[in-house]
C-alpha cells in the first residue's frame, strides 16, 4: 500500500501584537500594511490551495486569488470554503473564475454558479470536520494548503495537530482583550499539552514583523 503524501498545512495570521485579527465589532481592515499583504499574496502562490470559512465569506467577501503583481495571472490556488450548512452567497466574489470547492455538512438541495459541493464529514459541534477536508484535499492531489480564516477554523487547525507552519504578520498595534482573538480555545489544561512551534525566521515587513514558525 502506498503511504499518503505529506501535506504542508500553513496557516496565515494577520494581527495586532496582542494577537488580535478585529476590533470587537468586527473592524478588520487594514491592521497589516501594504508590504504584508504584498507577500500574502505571494505565500498563496506558492500553495497549491487556500481554504477559509464561510465567516469569512460573509464578513470581508475575499477573492482568495493570488495577485502578487496586482492582477490574477497564471496558474491559481484551488481555493476551498468550508461552509457547513450552505450559507455561502451566490454573489459571493470567491464565485467567479475557477470553480471553489465548497465542503458541507448538510444534504444539499441546490448548487452554485462556479462551485464544486462536497459532503463530508462533521465534527462533534456538526460543523464541518478539518481533518476529512485535508484528508479530501489530500486524496485529490493537493500538497499544500494555506489557511487563511477566522479564529474557529485557526482553532480547529491547530487542535487537529495538522497545522505544519504559521506566517504571522504582526502590525506594531495594540487592540485589547475586547478585539477578536486570531485562535479560538484549544481546551487546554497544562502548559506542557500546548501545541510548541520553532521560529525559522523574523524580518520587517514594512511597519510590520514577519514570523515564520515551523511544527516542533
Amino acid at each position: 500500500m502506498t503511504a499518503a503524501h505529506p501535506l504542508r498545512v500553513t496557516l496565515k495570521l494577520a494581527t495586532s501584537l496582542d494577537g488580535r485579527i478585529a476590533l470587537a465589532n468586527g473592524q478588520s481592515q487594514w491592521i497589516t500594511g501594504p508590504e504584508a499583504r504584498g507577500q500574502v499574496h505571494r505565500l498563496r502562490a506558492e500553495h497549491d490551495a487556500i481554504l477559509t470559512g464561510i465567516g469569512t465569506v460573509l464578513a470581508d467577501d475575499p477573492q482568495l486569488s493570488a495577485r502578487p503583481n496586482g492582477v490574477v495571472s497564471g496558474d491559481q490556488p484551488q481555493r476551498v470554503v468550508m461552509d457547513s450548512r450552505l450559507r455561502m452567497p451566490a454573489d459571493a466574489a470567491m464565485l467567479t473564475g475557477t470553480p471553489v470547492w465548497v465542503f458541507h455538512a448538510c444534504d444539499a438541495s441546490y448548487g452554485f454558479a462556479n462551485a464544486k459541493l462536497i459532503q463530508t464529514e462533521a465534527d462533534e459541534a456538526g460543523r464541518v470536520c478539518f481533518k476529512a477536508v485535508l484528508d479530501t484535499l489530500r486524496s485529490k492531489g493537493v500538497k499544500s494548503v494555506m489557511i487563511e480564516a477566522g479564529a474557529e477554523i485557526a482553532g480547529s487547525a491547530i487542535r487537529s495537530g495538522l497545522v505544519t507552519h504559521i506566517e504571522w504578520f504582526r502590525a506594531p498595534m495594540l487592540i485589547g482583550a475586547e478585539g477578536i482573538a486570531c485562535i479560538a480555545g484549544l481546551g487546554l489544561e497544562e502548559l506542557a499539552l500546548a501545541p510548541t512551534f520553532q521560529r525559522i525566521s523574523v524580518r520587517a515587513c514594512g511597519a510590520d514583523l514577519w514570523e515564520t514558525y515551523q511544527r516542533g
